[in-house]
């Protein structure tokens, strides 16, 4: 029986878990093909395939299976060790939408950890919804479109849709945006991205909430990241779906306005947080009790929509 690396394992356990080389290959700070090459030596020295490719989707066979459950178990048990021996810090794994991280979440974080030194913080940005089990995370703060089945879960707050635009554009008064149908006159800023295997655009969705036909701009502008879209906005290159609490801060710094007022506003879903059994009881609690308070001051005081 060949002596295994724990380098090869640890590699191995990171390309099981995602279920690709390149994400294991970012998590160890290494080449995509030298994950390719220690899962081949691995597969060598075992004797036996630990990955197939279906449908250029990656696979574990049934030996892969084995070694993973065996190999995730041991190595967590090590890491686990390796911390409270060495009194290192804890470690709480959260995930959530890319734009909630890039525009509220990760702005906020520093204030919980100034509060919770003792908790080293870990953050997954992905718009489609994460098995927590399988990539080891504690809470996910997870939106849920208004008419879907909710999560067990607390919930955190609303989502709500509405225009924005830099005051300059909404002061235009060659162009004036009073009505959804003066949007025809400007670019409209949109995110075009892919969520849980759907492409999706924010447009079409406050359109479709207002029950409002689409209306043909002036221009488009499409943007694969949301916090691109909103640093457009920023910078008078057209009208952009603010949501709420995402563009919270813009607003009161008048940096956006939203130029339809609560008219506009279209209420398109839920953020919820979920805790994993895997999470450590009181890290989850204090990591939940934090985002409640931040949501609920940004409820008050109240929201400046208006020009």
């Amino acid at each position: 029986m060949p002596r295994l690396s724990l380098d090869l394992l640890r590699g191995f356990r990171l390309a099981a878990r995602h279920l690709s080389f390149t994400r294991a290959a970012q998590e160890l700070f290494v080449t995509q093909s030298a994950i390719s090459r220690e899962i081949g030596k691995l597969e060598e020295q075992l004797g036996k395939p630990l990955f197939l490719r279906v449908n250029r989707a990656l696979v574990l066979t049934p030996a892969g299976q084995e070694l993973y459950r065996a190999v995730d178990e041991a190595l967590g048990l090590i890491d686990g060790a390796t911390r409270r021996v060495a009194g290192a810090s804890r470690t709480l794994a959260v995930t959530t939408s890319v734009p909630l991280a890039s525009l509220w979440l990760g702005p906020r974080l520093p204030g919980f950890a100034r509060a919770h030194p003792e908790i080293d913080m870990r953050v997954t940005a992905s718009n489609d919804i994460l098995d927590m089990q399988r990539e080891r995370i504690d809470i996910a703060i997870r939106y849920v479109p208004t008419g879907n089945a909710v999560p067990a879960g607390d919930k955190l707050f609303d989502l709500e849709a509405f225009p924005v635009c830099s005051p300059a554009l909404a002061r235009d008064s060659a162009r004036p945006v009073r009505t959804p149908a003066d949007l025809s006159r400007h670019v409209l800023l949109d995110l075009d991205t892919i969520r849980n295997g759907r492409t999706w655009g924010d447009w079409s969705q406050w359109f479709a909430s207002i029950k409002v036909r689409d209306i043909a701009p002036a221009g488009s502008l499409r943007f694969s990241h949301y916090d691109q879209v909103i640093h457009a906005a920023i910078e008078g290159s057209g009208v952009a779906i603010g949501k709420w609490p995402h563009v919270l801060s813009h607003l009161q710094a008048e940096a956006l306005v939203a130029p339809l007022g609560d008219a506009s506003v279209a209420r398109m879903g839920v953020y919820y947080v979920v805790v994993s059994d895997r999470a450590e009881r009181d890290l989850a609690n204090a990591l939940v009790s934090w985002l409640h308070v931040e949501a609920k001051r940004d409820r008050a005081p109240a929201r400046r929509r208006t020009t």
